[in-house]
Formats: structure tokens, C-alpha cells, sequence
């Protein structure tokens, strides 16, 4: 999928990407080892995902948005009920008889917040904000989205200025884990 353009068509981006990925992982018969790395990929890529709209999106909706402080803190709410599954889908293996019934409860909770945000932020966010803001915002998710980490920190800050300065360090260690396992290499 083309990544590129305002925050709301990155995101979206992202979205369908993450859709797809459910999809792949459905398909994957139980206790297959392709499940359990397509689990990772899908990880990785809501891990970062996440990092970019907590350090740009919530902030963007906190100022610009009518009653923007409740709508960004119900979304991290969301990002904290999937960051814990995620947590204990890595400690899975791919035999884990409870990785089924995780993954079941991720693609839940995420499609829940996919079409909160697709109905109700990103519409008031774009008539909030100008064309040029979104397009500013949308080079700074996908810089952040390159410098986040990639595996879940539940305990980790989620609101600026601490999550803008802690995930850079968090993302390098997890890179360097991914690179030195092999995570997240289709």
C-alpha cells in the first residue's frame, strides 16, 4: 500500500494494512509457525502506528478539536487495552493455546478503535485543521513511525513530551533485538 500524503491518509494507510494482516492471520491454520510471524508482523506495525499517533495525532486533536481532550484520551485508552494483548501475544508461541483467543481479542479492541477514528477523529480533525497542518503532521508521523519502537512497553509514556523523547531509545533496542532474532523479516 502507498504511504505518503496528509495524517489522516497515512494513517488510514496503516489501517488497511493492519486489516489485511488480520486477514493473513485468519487464514493461518492454529499453532502454525507463518501464524505466529504474521502475529509479530501485525505487532510491529500497530506498536508503531500507535507511538506516531500518540506523539502527533492526540496532541494535533487535543488542541484543534471541539472536546479534543476526551476524544484523545479515549484513544489512548483504546491504545492501552491493545498494548497489554500485545504484551502477552509475544509471550506466546505459536502452539500457545491461548495465542487464538488473543488474537481474537486484539483484532476486536483494534477494529473498534480503527472505526472510531475512520468516523469520528478524522473527520473533525480535517475540518479543524488545514490542508497544510495535515500534510506537516503526516511527514511527522512517518518520521516517527521509523524511529518507534516495535515491540509493546505497556509502562511506557504515552503523552508528550516523555513519549517523544523515551521512544526513540525504546525503538533503537527493539530494532536491534528484531535485527539480532530475526523478528519481523518476512
Amino acid at each position: 500500500m502507498t504511504h505518503g500524503g496528509n495524517i489522516i491518509d497515512e494513517l488510514t494507510t496503516d489501517h488497511r494494512e493492519v486489516e489485511d494482516l488480520f486477514g493473513r492471520i485468519e487464514a493461518s491454520p492454529s499453532g502454525a509457525p507463518d501464524r505466529k510471524r504474521l502475529i509479530d508482523e501485525v505487532t510491529i506495525e500497530l506498536v508503531r502506528h500507535s507511538v506516531a499517533e500518540e506523539q502527533y495525532l492526540y496532541p494535533a486533536v487535543r488542541e484543534h478539536v471541539a472536546d479534543g481532550d476526551a476524544m484523545a484520551d479515549k484513544e489512548l485508552k483504546d491504545h492501552a487495552e491493545v498494548e497489554k494483548i500485545l504484551k502477552k501475544l509475544e509471550g506466546c508461541s505459536a502452539e500457545d493455546p491461548q495465542l487464538d483467543r488473543l488474537f481474537m481479542a486484539l483484532k476486536d479492541s483494534v477494529t473498534r478503535h480503527v472505526q472510531d477514528e475512520e468516523a469520528n477523529l478524522f473527520p473533525q480533525l480535517r475540518m479543524a485543521c488545514s490542508a497544510e497542518a495535515l500534510d506537516t503532521l503526516g511527514e511527522k508521523v512517518r518520521t516517527a513511525k521509523k524511529m518507534a519502537p516495535t515491540r509493546p512497553h505497556p509502562s511506557a509514556p504515552v503523552t508528550p513530551p516523555a513519549n517523544k523523547i523515551l521512544a526513540p531509545g525504546a525503538g533503537l533496542v527493539d530494532r536491534a533485538r528484531d535485527f539480532i532474532t530475526g523478528r519481523g523479516k518476512s
